[in-house]
């Protein structure tokens, strides 16, 4: 089964101040960190938007890149973008790049669900990356509303993990400290 990673880096990071595809985590940007964290996926796909011509040449790593064309119309958009990026994918990872602290073992464990729709869970709450299948993306591809609208109106299987990454949505500047505090711990 065809395996894709999608990772959204096309906001305008407003409330960070500078764009969070770059922030450093453990030596490397959030984005490279997220490419490592899904190279067990047969293709790696980040959606770039606002700054693109800033944040491109700052990830290393080997990814396919995208560009969302209109990143004010939200993140769906920029979703969309990377679900066309991988039409042949049976089963499709996505996060935004606010999540750097999400750990390889998650994707391993969240793998054999493959094909089906799937969340990560850590202490009873949900979180990225979202696993779906072809089905549900073809669903997101012609969403008009919002991801969540289509997440909210089918029933994921929840996947128990031992990763608090999951949950770690680094959207401002106090965010990333709590970040960079616990990682130095």
């Amino acid at each position: 089964m065809k395996t894709a990673a999608i990772i959204l880096a096309g906001g305008a990071s407003k409330r960070m101040g500078s764009p969070k595809a770059l922030l450093e985590y453990r030596g490397q940007s959030f984005a490279d960190t997220l490419i490592h964290v899904f190279s067990i996926c047969d293709e790696t796909v980040v959606v770039l938007g606002h700054d693109a011509g800033r944040i491109r040449p700052g990830i290393r790593g080997s990814a396919t890149f995208v560009f969302n064309p209109d990143p004010e119309r939200g993140q769906l958009t920029s979703l969309q973008c990377g679900l066309r990026a991988v039409p042949h994918a049976e089963a499709i990872f996505f996060t935004p790049v606010d999540y750097p602290a999400i750990q390889q073992t998650t994707i391993e464990k969240l793998m054999p669900f493959a094909g089906s729709f799937a969340m990560p869970r850590y202490d009873g709450r949900r979180g990225h990356p979202v696993l779906i299948n072809r089905e549900l993306a073809l669903k997101l591809e012609a969403c008009e509303t919002s991801a969540r609208d289509v997440i909210r109106s089918n029933d994921p299987l929840y996947v128990d993990v031992d990763d608090a990454g999951i949950l770690e949505d680094v959207d401002d500047p106090t965010a990333y400290a709590r970040l960079l505090e616990m990682t130095a711990r």
